[in-house]
């Protein structure tokens, strides 16, 4: 750390939960390899077969409520316990609940979470580990076949921007966690930080495509680099 901080920002990416044992949806084996994106993550798709696409993220559900946080997401929920005095906050790009589950607060899922329905008819949100599917009927409207998971499919906003770019704007500290730096507008948060006077980390298992921006590299996996990173920050504001 080359200066003082009062505002933390974390971005976190499928890099940090693969390491919980998450597939990601770019790799080799990830999820997209098994379906196609046109068919399970647009909005057409969803109202061409509802159904279909639901399954899809029934199929999902089971792994990420089994899944556990890995020792990168409980270093950042223990950085949120012991520095009280500063503002930390999480944006993830994670569908999952691991940040949740650590004990991290402060958390924005810019993509949704697995465990969310949104109704499309009033907006209304609700929570569950259940299935869902297109016969079910909204809890607050009570209209039927216009529940959606509440993941942001391609072409949708991402959620939650107006807060993300306040956070940016004021953070005087931008680590990045696992993130491929090709996802827009996820890959040009670090360049907003920037602009705004943040000293800048990524925490990364290679080079990304957005690597230039940022101030500090650090390689290698997040569950064994990040906590030594974040030992030393304690110290330094305890």
């Amino acid at each position: 750390m080359d200066k003082t901080c009062k505002h933390i920002v974390f971005l976190t990416g499928a890099g940090i939960s693969a390491e919980s044992g998450l597939s990601t949806f770019r790799s080799e084996d990830g999820l997209w390899n098994k379906h196609r994106v046109e068919d399970v993550a647009t909005i057409e798709a969803f109202e061409r077969q509802p159904e279909y696409v639901h399954q899809f993220y029934n199929s999902m559900r089971p792994e990420l409520f089994a899944a556990q946080p890995n020792a990168a997401h409980l270093s950042i929920a223990r950085l949120q316990k012991e520095l009280k005095q500063h503002k930390i906050s999480i944006i993830t790009q994670n569908v999952d609940t691991l940040h949740e589950k650590a004990g991290s607060n402060n958390i924005y899922h810019i993509h949704g979470q697995i465990n969310q329905l949104v109704c499309l008819q009033c907006g209304h949100v609700s929570e569950t580990w259940a299935e869902a599917h297109s016969t079910d009927v909204c809890p607050n409207c009570h209209t039927q076949g216009n529940i959606k998971p509440n993941i942001v499919f391609f072409g949708e906003t991402p959620l939650c921007l107006d807060v993300v770019d306040n956070l940016l704007k004021t953070c005087d500290l931008f680590i990045s966690v696992g993130t491929s730096g090709v996802v827009y507008p996820a890959a040009g948060f670090v360049q907003i930080a920037k602009l705004y006077g943040a000293e800048t980390y990524e925490f990364n298992m290679e080079k990304t495509s957005n690597n230039y921006m940022f101030d500090h590299h650090i390689f290698g996996k997040a569950g064994s680099t990040l906590p030594t990173f974040i030992d030393e920050l304690i110290a330094q504001y305890q």
